[in-house]
């Protein structure tokens, strides 16, 4: 198994989906309800809609690892910005550097697409996502509630960093 991002294919897409299900159960339940964990995995993880992003050239998705992934991303874009949408890596491989090299290639593509600035929205209790992030370069903006559905919302952070190359990782 490579550690290497890649771009995620179409025969892809259900073991992304798989993959985000085990992400989410490990992480979120602390944090927001079961009924809302599964509403979103809905919504945000429907291969039809994944499947639609693939073929449009405003979204990018990227996998780590063949066969079962261990990790993904998405991002798109929007005039000079890129929105880091998704970034998620199996908890039993957290902590091996695999979200530094999604950010990294997320960081290229938006760049290659001349975007100056990323920003993603982070749960504002994801302690540890948050302090990765900052890690990366990321502040907070500022703290927002979003409603999503269904009487659901997402209570979160925005956050960005520069996309100038002057803000690269040494």
């Amino acid at each position: 198994m490579t550690d290497t991002p890649r771009r995620l294919q179409a025969g892809e897409i259900d073991a992304v989906v798989t993959l985000a299900r085990v992400v989410w159960q490990a992480t979120y339940p602390a944090l927001i309800s079961s009924a809302q964990i599964e509403y979103m995995l809905g919504e945000r993880y429907a291969p039809t809609l994944i499947r639609t992003q693939l073929n449009d050239p405003d979204h990018a998705w990227w996998i780590v690892g063949a066969g079962d992934p261990v990790a993904f991303a998405h991002a798109s874009r929007s005039g000079s910005e890129c929105k880091l949408d998704k970034l998620y890596v199996h908890p039993a491989r957290q902590r091996q550097g695999l979200g530094a090299a999604l950010l990294d290639v997320v960081c290229d593509w938006a760049r290659a697409h001349h975007a100056t600035r990323l920003w993603l929205q982070v749960n504002r209790g994801n302690h540890q996502a948050i302090r990765a992030y900052e890690k990366q370069g990321f502040r907070i903006l500022e703290a927002r509630v979003f409603e999503i559905g269904r009487g659901f919302v997402m209570d979160d952070y925005v956050m960005a960093r520069s996309l100038a190359l002057s803000s690269i990782r040494a």
